[in-house]
């Protein structure tokens, strides 16, 4: 079948999409549980696939199959994909450091084409692989972008984004190349409950709420519930169309504003120091080589502080109109993460 025809062939949509057994990946990790959540609720038995050493904190369903493996072994993939109807590739690398940068990008590469692989070889009927907004190109004046602006691997700024450039266009050359059924979204940037590592924008949230965070860069983000996306999921699976990209957002918020809301879930006084991005650098700097010698994450990254020159705004008008896609407001979501991670003691 040609691109085109891949393009324009019917889709399932409604009530005559009938549920079957769905190899979901990611499932230790944030986005994961909600997907396996909204899977389970539509009637689909599920299957994940998780690695040997990741936590299982989130892990709690009794009716979900666990398969051990890494997503980049394509033995492991062939294993997880054998007798599944469905793929929802969620999993993936998020850091936006590492020692070995290249190690990111060889990990949400790698394991996206075992996995596309192993799909196209079980005789999969359809695909859902979760890339990020992190492909696209963000407007300079801040309006939203869409799936029109895509970014290329020499322009994405840090080994993450260019990671999931080039695994998305994995995924498009398997599409227009060997009749791979699958559906692309783009999530902006989740938050809500079971950020259990926690994710780059949860690291935020906790650092906000414990009052480690005195001042702030001119930036904005697209924030979206976590369970919104994971519906989102789901649609795309039902009305999505073949080989088509769906940014699933929320609300576009300026990083002042969050860290405002932030502070007063918890009854602290909201940051109100603006510092320019110059005076960032060198905590950036310093932060990056403390990380090489302890091993933890640095909480500003250089990478990091030149993405905050863009406000991350985002318009997902095309998964609204043809998925029926619809997300609550960012608070809900806010609410819910810092709740969450109060809870879970990360919040003291």
């Amino acid at each position: 079948m040609t691109e085109a025809q891949h393009r324009t062939a019917p889709t399932p949509s409604g009530a005559g999409f009938e549920p079957g057994p769905v190899l979901i990946t990611g499932a230790s990790g944030f986005l994961g549980p909600a997907l396996v959540d909204v899977f389970r609720a539509a009637g689909f038995p599920v299957r994940v696939l998780v690695r040997a050493t990741s936590p299982r904190t989130n892990l709690t369903w009794p009716d979900v199959e666990v398969v051990e493996g890494d997503m980049r072994d394509p033995e492991a993939a062939a294993k997880g994909m054998r007798g599944m109807r469905y793929l929802v590739h969620a999993a993936a690398d998020y850091r936006l450091w590492a020692p070995d940068p290249e190690e990111i990008v060889r990990t949400n590469r790698d394991g996206t084409r075992a996995l596309m692989r192993a799909a196209l070889e079980a005789g999969v009927e359809r695909v859902v692989y979760t890339s990020s907004v992190a492909t696209i190109k963000p407007h300079d004046d801040g309006t939203p972008a869409d799936e029109t602006r895509p970014l290329t691997p020499e322009t994405a700024i840090g080994a993450y984004k260019r990671s999931k450039v080039v695994a998305e266009r994995v995924v498009e050359e398997m599409v227009a190349r060997e009749g791979l059924p699958a559906v692309i979204v783009n999530p902006s940037t989740p938050i809500g409950p079971r950020d259990v590592k926690p994710t780059p924008t949860g690291r935020i949230i906790v650092e906000a709420a414990n009052g480690k965070m005195p001042a702030f860069v001119d930036t904005g983000l697209n924030l979206a519930h976590v369970d919104d996306v994971a519906k989102g999921h789901l649609l795309a699976l039902h009305r999505g169309r073949i080989g088509e990209r769906y940014i699933l957002g929320g609300e576009d918020v300026l990083l002042s504003r969050m860290l405002a809301d932030i502070a007063g879930l918890v009854g602290r006084k909201p940051p109100t120091v603006r510092l320019p991005r110059a005076a960032v650098y060198p905590v950036a700097f310093v932060s990056e080589l403390a990380a090489r010698i302890t091993g933890k994450a640095p909480l500003a990254t250089i990478d990091g502080i030149r993405m905050s020159r863009y406000r991350m705004f985002f318009s997902d008008a095309k998964a609204r109109a043809e998925l029926g896609y619809a997300a609550r407001p960012y608070r809900d979501g806010l609410s819910d993460a810092v709740a969450w991670f109060r809870q879970a003691g990360y919040i003291r």
